[in-house]
């Protein structure tokens, strides 16, 4: 595997506690048609610019069983506001149409492989990923995007189609590793195309 996790890879298994307190692994979303897995956070620019896009496209295919899951693997020690009792003020606030996990020890993050957030991965019905990158071309402001690569993906895998671009590179703020300088990230990481 490359650092970031490869088109038809599994989804690696978590065990990670929500917002609303209770413990999620991948078999709470077995019934998914499909699933998105995203990396995110409460204090990131391009996550606050675009989480009402993802809002959109979490509600608008709800109903065809495509289902948003967040992960925040952020280390509040380097931004406080990253921290589980800030994810459970704003999913209060924002009501956002997803199950808001913690990756606190940032395990998962390392797992899938996780660059920016925000980092969207999607996944057939049999957790195999299908397209992985970004949601939007501008998710500092969601009202200027020209492309909407996640939602094509989406369109096409309920079309039976294709994915006609599978691997966008995300864009966004580079995850925040503990221990590590703000913009540090590892090594390895790379832009996937």
């Amino acid at each position: 595997m490359s650092y970031t996790l490869d088109i038809g890879h599994v989804a690696p298994d978590f065990k990670l506690k929500a917002t609303d307190g209770q413990l999620y692994s991948l078999d709470n979303f077995k019934d998914a048609k499909g699933l998105v897995i995203f990396f995110t956070c409460n204090h990131c620019p391009y996550v606050i610019g675009s989480n009402e896009n993802t809002r959109k496209l979490a509600e608008e295919y709800k109903a065809q069983g495509i289902t948003f899951v967040a992960i925040n693997s952020n280390s509040p020690n380097t931004y406080e506001e990253d921290s589980y009792d800030h994810m459970v003020t704003l999913m209060e606030k924002e009501k956002f149409p997803w199950t808001y996990l913690h990756d606190e020890g940032q395990k998962i993050a390392e797992k899938y492989g996780a660059l920016k957030t925000p980092h969207f991965f999607f996944f057939d019905e049999h957790k195999k990923l299908i397209y992985t990158g970004r949601a939007i071309d501008t998710p500092r402001d969601h009202t200027q995007s020209k492309t909407h690569e996640l939602k094509d993906a989406i369109s096409q895998f309920l079309d039976h189609k294709q994915i006609f671009k599978p691997i966008t590179n995300p864009v966004g703020c580079n995850v925040k590793w503990e221990g590590k300088p703000p913009h540090w990230m590892p090594p390895e990481a790379c832009d996937l195309v």
